[in-house]
């Protein structure tokens, strides 16, 4: 720090005329605390800067406030955007539909491979189309179709069972009905 900011420094603490603080800080050769002193003694600082602090019952008060606004603003940092919770659900959308067109429905009618759908495909005809849609899935059935989803880890959901069974459970019905 140069000697023009230090004498800036004193005159904006005491308030006194640059000629007072250079004189000062030149005395006291260029410590700026001991010139504040020289000018306090000597009676030239135009405003008291003091401070002054009390205690009185119930003073804690302000302790317990200024505790509660810390536990208040470190929740707020803690907590997520909005932005960020989009963002986090959007990606996982992302993920979901990319997922879904890995994912296929396999249609076979006596062990030829009829149709090939992929999962989003599959899911928006049923959306859309499901009084159309359930039905012909239902009727293919009797028809010997057999349904499948290829592309799926079996080892967490093993929904080819599933319509293997229902296939199956057509199929028996079909033989007590024929008899």
């Amino acid at each position: 720090m140069d000697k023009l900011e230090k004498v800036e420094k004193i005159i904006e603490k005491t308030g006194v005329s640059y000629e007072d603080a250079k004189n000062a800080l030149d005395q006291c050769n260029d410590d700026i605390l001991d010139a504040i002193c020289l000018l306090e003694k000597e009676g030239k600082i135009k405003n008291s800067y003091t401070a002054s602090y009390t205690s009185f019952p119930g003073g804690n008060e302000t302790d317990e406030k200024f505790a509660k606004a810390q536990a208040d603003y470190e929740k707020s940092v803690k907590e997520e955007k909005f932005s960020d919770i989009l963002s986090s659900f959007f990606k996982w959308t992302k993920k979901m539909v990319d997922k879904s067109f890995k994912i296929c429905l396999l249609v076979k009618r006596r062990g030829a491979e009829l149709a090939k759908i992929p999962l989003f495909f599959f899911l928006v005809l049923i959306i859309l189309g499901f009084w159309f849609f359930v039905p012909v899935l239902i009727i293919g059935l009797f028809f010997e179709c057999r349904y499948s989803f290829v592309g799926l880890n079996s080892e967490k959901v093993d929904i080819n069972d599933v319509c293997d069974k229902m296939a199956d459970g057509v199929d028996d019905f079909k033989k007590n009905i024929n008899k």
